[in-house]
This record gives structure tokens, sequence and C-alpha cells, in this order.
């Protein structure tokens, strides 16, 4: 094999800190009881899914049984055009 020339590398001398904070979180909030959006795209990507779904909503403070038609931005929208913030979903079950 034939003799490769040397490379030329730069010595680091000191300690870099650039990367020390990576992650800032806004809210104290436990995100452990609120529902992962991958379960609400599932029963839209579903073939049940044709322009409602009668779904049974379980809320941080009530249950509610609507019947939902899209999804905007982090908000569930319903035949009676009532906004379901999704934040404030801890577990969806068709009906």
């Amino acid at each position: 094999m034939n003799k490769l020339p040397k490379v030329f590398q730069v010595p680091i001398n000191k300690e870099f800190k650039n990367n020390d904070i990576i992650f800032h979180q806004t809210k104290n909030e436990d995100r452990s009881e609120l529902i992962d959006k991958k379960e609400i795209y599932k029963i839209f990507s579903s073939s049940d899914h044709v322009y409602k779904t009668k779904l049974e909503i379980t809320l941080k403070n009530k249950v509610v049984v609507k019947d939902v038609v899209g999804i905007k931005d982090n908000k569930l929208l319903t035949i009676d055009n009532d906004i379901i913030n999704i934040d404030d979903i801890v577990k969806l079950k068709k009906v």
C-alpha cells in the first residue's frame, strides 16, 4: 500500500462550553398523564374515520362524548363547533 501524507491537526488547548444548556422547559407540568399525539393521528388515519368519529374524551376535569371531525394546530374540532385543547386530554376511546 502506498504511504499517505500526514494530515495536519490543530491542537485543542481549551475546554468548550457552548452546548452546556440545550433544553429549556417553560411549563412545569407532568406530561405522563396526558395523551400522546400519535394516538390522535392514528384515529384520523384509520379506515373507520371517513368524516367524523365519535369519541369519549376524558379531560383533566370532565368526560365528554363528541363527534370529532378534524385537528388543527393543537386542538380537536368537533361537529358542534367546539374546540378541545389536546393538552387537556387524558384519554381517548372510540364509542
